[in-house]
Formats: structure tokens, C-alpha cells, sequence
């Protein structure tokens, strides 16, 4: 696979971090989670279990090693700074000035690892105004203005499904990881990166800024382009108290789907720009799709060259043909669903390993890999290194 003999030490806690590096894992890396005292990883224990593993940690954890260390212990400090001048790549995802704190920043790290690829996952980042304020997903996308254009049917900010900032800076986070791996090749020289979630939301609204830039303005939320200024790429409720979209906006869909209803007069309103003047049209599809239920619509629109679909839940969207097909849900020999792998190599793909680590269930393992022998592990769980 991909990244066999890549080690990583993840300091990390809750999503942004354990999906980078289970992402890793799932393409061969050998993944060491450095849990802390107490409970270890929050998501052991957010939500549903099964055969007492959360969901939540079975889906961010799988193929990983567990050691759990108190890291204000002398000899716990020191058996994680071992492991972290063993790793290729460090991950931390604290609110900044906690790592220096627990002795494992990248300077700290970096004189033991030279060469280490050291990465800062936060929500503002490691500088400017904000450094010092808590923050989870939705803070963030509120303080990057994403929040306010994420309206629901009554025009109010509604919590969005997906945690965006949380999710892309795992994923752009990953992309650094790796640019910085293969940079090493190179030059043999390991990189810091200060990831921030705000940064990553930022960074994915190029189409959505034309009135923010243009005109100085914040958008118009109903009228644009992407959230609902066109009638072709809106959200419309069936007869069922159920949802279908039209999901683009290009002339030969709407030609399409209007032709059928026979309502070649409306076709020119679909015409851009996105706003107020297709309003005739978005009432035509309200009334249209009201008249009837979501499995009509579905049968209805089945020979019509447009982006239909229906609104299905997020139980019927896991059960979808596609997503099965292309086994982006896998099942265990228990029969428990888990998330498959969404990067698609041809060659030397990547694999899935269903097992989540026991909170600390590597510590002696890893402890003997780094030369220390049995009596040497005994003594320092007995003295208060390992929880």
C-alpha cells in the first residue's frame, strides 16, 4: 500500500485529526494513537455503541496502535518522545499552547526528529486574534460567514448536516501531510504546518464569493447561484412531506425537464442571471412537485436528462446502489457497517483493518519496540507513566 513505513504518532481528539491519520492507515501506515489519562479518546464514548465500541471511534480508529501515557510523568514524557523520534509524521490538534505545555511541541519533537512532519490542526490557527478562543465546527463556520448563508426553508441559520471545517481541514490536512512527505524525499528536511479549520472553509468558497468580492456586500442568499437563485438548483417538497432537487442549472436541463411538463414558455426564465426573475418558474416546480409524492417524481423523472434526485435520509443514502457499489459502506464479520475508503488507487489500493484499539492496548507492545524490556514497562505502569 501507499504509505507502508510510514509511522505516525497522533496526538490528536475528536474528528479532524483521527480521520486525517485513520486515512493514512487505511493506506498502510502504521498509526500509533498517544491517548491521554482518563477516558483516552473522547469518541470511545460519544453516541450508539456496538459490542461496546462506538461507532464514532470505530470509524475514525480502525488500524490503529493505542498507547495511552500520562504525559506529566517523567517517564511517560519520555517513552512519548521516543515514539515521536520514531514517527514520520506528528499530528497534534490542541488549542495552541496546550502542546508546549505537555513538552510535545514541534520544537520539542523537531530535536529529537529532525526530520519530522509536524502538524498543527486548530480551529483559527496558531497566530492572528482569535489563537487563544475555543472552538469546535460550528463557531468556526459561524465566525467565517459560511454559517449565514446556510439557511433553511425559513430563512434562518440551520445547523449544517456535514461538520464542513471539521471535515476539510482532515482532508486538506492530509494533502499538506503528504506534499511535505514527498518534499522530504528530496531534501531529506521535515516541515511544521499550522492547519486551521477557518482557513480550510475559506478556502473552499470560490464560487460563492462573487458578490462578496465584486460588490463588498454579503450574498443575497436566496438569489444565488448555488442556494436556491435558480430553479433549476433548488430543494422542492413533494406531496409526502418529503424533498426532491434539481440539482443544475444548465439551459439543456431545463429545456428537458420543462419540455415534459410542457411548459416550453418557462424555459427562457431559467435563462442566468440566478435571483428574483425565475421566481415564476421556482413556483410552477413548488406546485408541480407538491401535487405528488417523492416515489412519482422519481418514476417521473427517470427518462429526463436532468440532475434529479430525491432527498433520501441518511439511512436510505448508506442503502443507495452507488454508494454500495462503489463500497463506500463495508460490513465487518459481524455484520456492523463502517465507512469504506472514499481514495481508489488501481494499484496497490487500499485496506481496510476493522479492529479499533483497546484504549492503551499497545503500551507494552510499543514499549518493547522501543527497547524497553519487560521489567523496565512493569515499573513504569506501576509507577504512574501508563493510566
Amino acid at each position: 500500500m501507499k504509505l507502508e513505513g510510514i509511522r505516525v504518532l497522533d496526538l490528536s481528539l475528536f474528528l479532524p485529526g483521527p480521520l486525517l491519520t485513520q486515512m493514512m492507515a487505511d493506506h498502510g501506515a502504521d498509526v500509533i494513537k498517544l491517548e491521554p489519562r482518563g477516558g483516552g479518546e473522547p469518541n470511545r464514548d460519544i453516541g450508539q455503541k456496538r459490542d461496546g465500541v462506538s461507532v464514532y471511534f470505530a470509524n475514525t480508529h480502525r488500524g490503529k496502535r493505542s498507547v495511552q501515557l500520562n504525559l506529566k510523568h517523567d517517564g511517560g514524557k519520555e517513552l512519548a518522545l521516543k515514539l515521536a523520534a520514531t514517527a514520520d509524521v506528528v499530528i497534534e490538534a490542541f488549542r495552541p499552547g496546550v502542546i508546549e505545555r505537555l513538552g510535545m511541541s514541534y520544537e520539542d519533537i523537531k530535536a529529537v526528529n529532525p526530520s519530522v512532519v509536524y502538524a498543527s490542526l486548530s480551529a483559527f490557527g496558531q497566530s492572528g486574534p482569535y489563537v487563544k478562543k475555543p472552538a469546535h465546527d460550528l463557531a468556526t463556520e459561524a465566525y467565517a460567514g459560511v454559517l449565514s448563508a446556510n439557511l433553511g426553508f425559513d430563512g434562518k441559520p440551520a445547523i449544517p448536516s456535514l461538520p464542513a471545517a471539521d471535515m476539510l481541514a482532515a482532508t486538506i490536512g492530509l494533502s499538506s501531510v503528504l506534499m511535505a512527505l514527498l518534499r522530504r524525499k528530496d531534501t531529506g528536511d521535515g516541515d511544521y504546518i499550522d492547519l486551521a479549520m477557518m482557513d480550510s472553509l475559506i478556502a473552499c468558497l470560490p464560487n460563492s464569493m462573487g458578490r462578496v468580492f465584486a460588490e463588498k456586500e454579503p450574498p443575497i442568499v436566496k438569489d444565488e447561484r448555488i442556494w436556491g437563485g435558480y430553479a433549476m438548483y433548488n430543494i422542492y417538497e413533494t406531496s409526502d412531506e418529503r424533498y426532491v432537487v434539481l440539482g443544475a442549472s444548465e439551459m439543456h436541463f431545463a429545456a428537458s425537464v420543462l419540455n415534459k411538463f410542457g411548459r416550453e414558455d418557462l424555459i427562457p426564465l431559467c435563462e442566468p442571471p440566478p435571483g428574483t426573475n425565475q421566481e415564476p418558474v421556482r413556483q410552477f416546480f413548488r406546485e408541480q412537485f407538491a401535487s405528488q409524492p417523492q416515489s412519482y417524481w422519481v418514476e417521473w423523472f427517470e427518462d429526463v436528462d436532468a440532475a434529479f434526485a430525491p432527498v433520501n435520509s441518511l439511512r436510505e443514502g448508506m442503502d443507495d446502489p452507488q454508494v454500495r457499489f462503489r463500497e463506500m459502506i463495508i460490513e465487518d464479520e459481524s455484520g456492523h457497517e463502517h465507512i469504506g475508503i472514499p481514495i481508489k488507487f488501481q494499484n496497490e489500493p487500499g485496506r481496510v483493518n476493522f479492529a479499533a484499539p483497546g484504549l492503551g492496548e499497545h503500551n507494552h507492545e510499543l514499549a518493547r519496540e522501543l527497547g524497553y524490556s519487560d521489567e523496565q514497562v512493569s515499573e513504569l505502569q506501576s509507577d504512574g507513566a501508563f493510566s
